[in-house]
Order: C-alpha cells, then structure tokens, then sequence
C-alpha cells in the first residue's frame, strides 16, 4: 500500500482561504465554472494538492494563485494568506 498525497475538495479550500465568504458562495463559484486549474474548470469536489495553480474570478478582479497549504480551518486573514501564493498580485 502506498502513502497518499494530502488532498483537499476545491470549494473547502477557496472558502479556508478566506476568497470567498461562505462555503456556498465558493460552491456557486465552482459550479459556473469560474474555477479553472490545469487549463480546465474544475468542479467543486476537485481534489486540490499543493502545487496546484487556480485561476478565479472574485468580484470584478482575475485572480491566479498557487496552493501553498491545504489548511484544517478557516481561521483569520493572516492564517488564509499562508495557504497560497498570489501569482499576479496588484499594487
């Protein structure tokens, strides 16, 4: 038997990483296919590892972001922004 890769459902994580205010608004975010990784929308059960690079939209801004941690919680905003890296950030 092999060891597994850590692995977390796409809509849990956006919501741990604080991009979203609730679970339901990352799930709605997923399922109209706003959510893109690997060059595809990704449905909100996408089993998300570190590495992965997302692209998403939130509010009117484009966001693409690496996957840094998975997280147990959502905590506050300094514990979320160590979750990923912002790969276009704006000034």
């Amino acid at each position: 038997m092999t060891a597994t890769t850590p692995r977390i459902r796409l809509d849990i994580w956006l919501w741990h990483a604080r991009f979203f205010r609730t679970r339901a608004l990352a799930q709605e975010a997923c399922e109209k296919g706003r959510v893109r990784g690997h060059g595809h929308r990704l449905d909100k059960g996408h089993p998300l590892k570190v590495g992965d690079v997302l692209t998403f939209s939130q509010g009117s801004k484009l966001r693409t972001v690496r996957v840094e941690a998975l997280g147990e919680r959502r905590g506050g905003a300094e514990e979320a922004a160590l979750l990923y890296t912002d790969l276009f950030p704006s000034n």
